[in-house]
């Protein structure tokens, strides 16, 4: 395995030593209270379209960001310069913002006894010792797979290999500090196919921490070509109201906009339909919502928020009942409330029900209505849960696939849709924070003719 020191531009201890300097320099200066988180990495993406390089794009970055307090007043600066004197006059701009920022009596640390003091090692860091000659390889096999599929994939957007990794350390002035190294990696296709003069395209991307397991490169190509070609001859529906099948890869969307509806800047500033949810019941009964931060090589798992906050595995949803929000310390201040270690987001938000179904099965069980696989648009309504989005995909009669179908919108509100989930798939896909198999939704507004 590569040496992870080496691979980046600055030693862990370096970051540490930066970070225990910006807090001594923010003491000095007068503030009451300091936080600060220091970053190092680097990335590499190679993309070849017809068989030719088309972008191999190489960047290394590196970036700190100090909040000061100065009482119930707090400052921000940050810099991506790392030498003494940049770091020194972060600082005093920070200190200076603070000084002339209006008080807020929710502002500050996070309570001391919720911060983390294990640190269990995730498994997050896989350095990819990967050529550029060799990732373009991989790219043009990737893209060939496609081509392969059929004659009437005949161009494609191109394929790509992309590698990221970078380490970081967060530190407070109540004597924290923490950080690790994380790697992320990727395979992507984008195929285009043309028959009777029109033109589809579709695509297919694997993530992981691992290379090691990611989808196979000849995978990633076989399926955007294939979804590509089951697209040609799509066309528009009369305006219906039928049951909608979300599609994987899709269906996660529906997890972020209740993640988004229980976070709490939209709590605190009233802008979410499902406000003071907990104990209601909002989802059908059948559904249940788990955060795990402690999965190995999760691709958001983390032994601490972006506070220092210890993470804990809780079920945010049970049998349909929100039991919990997502909050940092300040959201947790504002509504009398406890963070939730949620600072900088989600960790691993896995949807189940009890009975997860086979996707063919799903299918029988829709038996006819809408299969959707992409989505466009953003239209939400945050504060009412109104939903409208333009979508593409195919429609289904008797639990078979039929034609794909292109140019419509499906609509409804949110809060009905989540009552209306009769099924979670069995086919999960792990590209984010939010995971969760197809979504079965038992009625829905198509527009179309």
């Amino acid at each position: 395995m590569p040496d992870k020191e080496a691979r980046f531009s600055y030693p862990f201890s370096r970051l540490q030593q930066i970070a225990q300097d910006i807090l001594a320099m923010a003491k000095r200066d007068g503030a009451s209270a300091c936080e600060t988180h220091v970053s190092d990495g680097f990335g590499q993406t190679v993309t070849v379209r017809k068989n030719e390089v088309e972008t191999i794009e190489y960047n290394r970055d590196k970036g700190l960001s100090i909040t000061v307090y100065m009482g119930k007043k707090r400052g921000n600066a940050s810099t991506s310069d790392f030498s003494p004197q940049a770091v020194q006059d972060t600082v005093a701009a920070a200190i200076s913002i603070a000084r002339h920022t209006a008080e807020d009596d929710c502002a500050g640390l996070a309570d001391a006894k919720l911060l983390a003091e294990s640190f269990p090692d995730l498994d997050l860091y896989h350095p990819w010792d990967l050529t550029v000659d060799s990732a373009i390889e991989l790219a043009r096999r990737c893209e060939q797979s496609a081509f392969e599929v059929d004659s009437r994939i005949t161009n494609s957007d191109g394929a790509s290999v992309s590698i990221n990794e970078s380490q970081f350390v967060y530190a407070n002035s109540l004597g924290f500090m923490g950080g690790y190294p994380a790697s992320r990696h990727s395979f992507s296709c984008v195929a285009i196919a043309e028959e009777d003069e029109t033109k589809q395209r579709d695509y297919w991307y694997s993530v992981a921490r691992d290379a090691k397991d990611l989808e196979s490169i000849a995978s990633i190509g076989q399926k955007a070509g294939k979804r590509t070609v089951s697209r040609l001859g799509a066309r528009k529906i009369n305006t219906c109201e039928v049951p909608v099948l979300f599609e994987a890869p899709v269906a996660s969307s529906l997890i972020g906009h209740f993640a988004s509806a229980v976070s709490g800047g939209n709590l605190y500033r009233k802008s979410s339909f499902l406000l003071d949810s907990i104990g209601q019941q909002v989802f059908a009964p059948n559904i249940s919502i788990r955060e795990l931060p402690h999965i190995p090589k999760g691709l958001a798992s983390s032994a601490f928020d972006d506070e220092g906050v210890v993470t804990e595995e809780r079920d945010v949803v049970e049998c349909g009942v929100v039991n919990g929000y997502f909050l940092n310390s300040y959201a947790a201040r504002k509504l009398g409330l406890q963070t939730t270690g949620n600072a900088g987001g989600t960790h691993n938000l896995i949807i189940r029900n009890d009975r997860p179904m086979e996707f063919a099965d799903m299918l029988k069980t829709m038996d006819t209505g809408l299969l959707v696989t992409e989505m466009m648009g953003h239209g939400i309504n945050a504060v009412t849960g109104d939903y409208s989005r333009g979508a593409s995909g195919y429609w289904v009669e008797r639990g078979e696939i039929c034609f794909p179908v292109e140019e419509i919108t499906i609509a409804g509100n949110l809060k009905d849709m989540f009552q209306g989930i009769s099924v979670i798939g069995s086919d999960i896909i792990v590209r984010g924070s939010k995971q969760s198999g197809s979504i079965l939704i038992d009625r829905m507004t198509i527009a179309g003719n």
